[in-house]
């Protein structure tokens, strides 16, 4: 099994650009079943999801073909037939589930295993398969397979129950070609889903209202293939930043994409925390306040995540690290997922004031001083945080299970060593 060894304690400095959106790359993947023409993608991040999603692709009659620019790839729908994927390629990806929109939309049904992913709570589907039902789908669970057939895709007024983003780009992308008007309320508006809703309408699709919480779409009788450049991932870009602020660095992020970052930038400021925006890049200063804001009263300040344009679930672990270098005490809430916070474990076992309070919630006290230790990775998105958390604490430590940090990070011990981390993959 993969390791990272990083010696800490040391400042991170110079100048990257991010990787192409992971959470983007995965939902517009699949929408390249939506045709039978190419569809180039651009900036297509070479990591463990984006392989397992082009396995399953092709496992569906999909032929893949990597062009001579890195990361950019053309994809052929054009014979395609329902199969038995591989459950351990779906187990391995969360994503595997937005094969249904664009499956039932082109031959009318799919089955599918369980989708896999992170472990931080129970994940469901039932937004999926609620809303598909509204489309004049007819889905099924039984022998441990998803199921779902239709005759005729309609049109439909569909609120779903909760703003799922997988649940609504499933539904955006099945609507795309059904008959008549849809209109999806309650959802989802990340930069992932908006990016999705433009590849589309550069197929021909008709979507409005893109990056609301009420997304219009009439439907159409065939897409077109098109080329399209995935945007940066703004949850890298957030990484790094903490890395560069947990080391107390000094670096330069070109191309990224300062437009998704806003809230990002409030809530880091509550916890000390100020960058710059110079055209569309981002620049960290060692010299940070790291000072937590409290609220008015000098109350201990909670950061809660939310559906977006709020602060993401997926950086609340990179926040907490950034805390346990600042100055007074924090409250993070993330309701979403009830084992988001068990990695606060191993940030005590570095010597981090953290107290649990209960699956969803923790209190930071800090500045502490993290000291090396033997980690293992949970998921993705913690991985990075325990990364960030070595880079931080003087001498060596050792972090095990990194595929999982592969899985949504590409080459990130490159990119490390590049600004200088003493940071190996053994």
């Amino acid at each position: 099994m993969a390791k990272f060894v990083i010696n800490g304690g040391k400042p991170i400095n110079g100048t990257l650009v991010p990787s192409g959106n992971k959470n983007a790359a995965l939902p517009l993947m699949a929408a390249c079943l939506l045709t039978e023409e190419p569809v180039i993608l651009h900036n297509l991040p070479d990591i463990t999801d984006t392989r397992s999603m082009r396995s399953l692709l092709e496992s569906l009659g999909v032929k893949i073909r990597q062009l001579d620019k890195p990361g950019s790839f053309e994809f052929l729908a054009k014979n395609i037939y329902p199969s038995d994927l591989d459950p351990d390629l779906c187990r391995a990806i969360r994503a595997s589930i937005l094969l249904a929109g664009p499956m039932i939309a082109r031959c009318h049904e799919i089955q599918l295993p369980p989708p896999g992913g992170d472990v931080i709570g129970r994940r469901r589907l039932d937004t999926h398969i609620m809303a598909f039902r509204k489309l004049g789908v007819f889905p099924d669970f039984s022998n441990g397979i998803f199921k779902f057939n239709s005759k005729t895709l309609t049109g439909a007024n569909i609120l779903l129950d909760e703003a799922s983003v997988t649940g609504t780009e499933n539904i955006i992308m099945a609507a795309s070609l059904a008959k008549g008007e849809s209109i999806i309320r309650n959802a989802a508006s990340e930069p992932h889903v908006q990016e999705l809703c433009l590849l589309l309408n550069a197929m021909g699709a008709r979507i409005d209202n893109i990056g609301s919480n009420r997304i219009n779409i009439n439907g159409v009788e065939r897409l077109k293939g098109t080329e399209f450049t995935i945007g940066p991932d703004y949850l890298e870009v957030v990484s790094f930043i903490g890395a560069a602020v947990v080391t107390k660095g000094n670096i330069r992020i070109k191309n990224a994409g300062i437009k998704y970052l806003d809230m990002i930038r409030l809530v880091f400021r509550r916890l000390g925390v100020d960058f710059d925006f110079i055209g569309d890049d981002v620049l960290v200063s060692p010299n940070q306040r790291m000072v937590i804001e409290p609220d008015f009263g000098n109350v201990i300040p909670e950061i809660s995540v939310m559906p977006w344009p709020a602060f993401p679930t997926d950086l609340m672990s990179i926040a907490i690290v950034v805390a346990t270098q600042s100055n007074g005490s924090i409250l993070f809430h993330d309701w979403m997922y009830p084992s988001r916070m068990f990695f606060t474990d191993k940030l005590v076992s570095m010597g981090a004031q953290i107290v649990l309070c209960d699956p969803h919630r923790c209190i930071v006290q800090g500045p502490t001083r993290l000291n090396p230790e033997k980690l293992e990775s949970p998921d993705i998105r913690a991985g990075m945080a325990l990364v960030l958390a070595a880079l931080s604490a003087h001498g060596e430590s050792v972090i095990s299970n990194i595929g999982q940090i592969d899985r949504g990070y590409e080459r990130i011990e490159k990119k490390l060593q590049s600004l200088g981390a003493d940071i190996v993959r053994t």
